[in-house]
């Protein structure tokens, strides 16, 4: 029997009414796609889980007693597709998809034939849109190295986003519609070609929310394979939907920032900008973060 095309992991974390909107979309999409659909639930406290189960019987749910992160739980979907276990037969592309996001009928298809099409592709994610129809500008980034990092803390990406220079950060001077290859896609919308999974792994867990999509992707890399922004595909993102909702979220972001200089940068990064960009993530983190830089 041949492998699926796709295996698509969903984590969620109380956003009930999103999320039957985004697996309606996925039940309406193009049928000539094989899938298996894994919804992890991170203790949800609205009725996400009994709405899962009663709406939508083809969907496996996972549902986690506590909240156990996104780069866990996207993991423990993905080990249940069989990714990360030797001899197992997994689907020929994992997804991450946020449950706050509508795919269109022929998305999955569409994306699925460009990375068919160019077997150096590890990673592809579409173009995503926010309600307002403004593009979500996580959709396609650079890595976050210390001096596009500095741009962006300086405020420079802001005030000349079409300079090469200062707005490498979410890439603004290009053309939102120009296929690109990129640093980095959105865990929000990310798909990734099963051999470059056998080959890096799963997601770091010492990322507890954000970066471990951007870890991921620069795994890719090192790896040898392409990371693409493909806008020909466009997907609705409602963005924030469930982290607005933790206080927790804001702490994080700094944090993931710190954990990712640390494991990719700050081994080749000059005394005084090493000590500017911690001094960046100090005064964005506060004082919730100075237990984590004095590591």
């Amino acid at each position: 029997m041949p492998a699926l095309d796709l295996g698509i992991v969903i984590v969620n974390w109380n956003t009930c009414d999103l999320l039957r909107d985004c697996l309606r979309s996925v039940r309406e999409s193009d049928s000539s796609i094989t899938r298996r659909v894994i919804v992890v639930d991170n203790a949800s406290p609205d009725n996400s889980v009994a709405m899962v189960q009663a709406e939508f019987p083809e969907v496996e749910v996972i549902a986690n007693t506590e909240n156990t992160g996104f780069a866990r739980a996207n993991n423990q979907g993905l080990y249940l597709l069989g990714y990360g276990q030797a001899g197992t037969e997994s689907p020929r592309y994992g997804l991450l998809l946020n449950p706050d996001t509508v795919v269109p009928p022929d998305g999955f298809r569409r994306m699925i034939d460009r990375l068919d099409d160019d077997p150096q592709i590890g990673a592809a994610g579409p173009r995503l849109i926010m309600p307002n129809g403004k593009l979500d500008l996580a959709c396609r980034r650079s890595f976050p190295s210390p001096e596009v990092s500095m741009w962006r803390m300086l405020g420079l990406s802001k005030l000349f986003p079409k300079s090469r220079l200062f707005g490498r950060y979410n890439m603004t001077y290009l053309d939102e519609h120009l296929e690109t290859e990129v640093d980095c896609i959105v865990g929000a919308f990310m798909m990734v070609r099963r051999e470059a999974i056998d080959k890096i792994g799963l997601l770091d867990e010492v990322f507890w929310m954000y970066g471990e999509d951007i870890d991921w992707a620069f795994r890719i890399k090192q790896a040898g394979w392409k990371v693409l922004y493909y806008p020909q595909v466009t997907v609705l993102h409602v963005k924030r939907a469930a982290s607005r909702q933790n206080p927790r979220t804001r702490l994080e972001f700094q944090r993931a920032s710190l954990i990712f200089y640390r494991k990719h940068y700050a081994r080749t990064t000059p005394r005084w900008l090493h000590t500017l960009v911690l001094t960046g993530l100090l005064l964005k983190g506060g004082r919730a973060l100075w237990a984590d830089i004095r590591k």
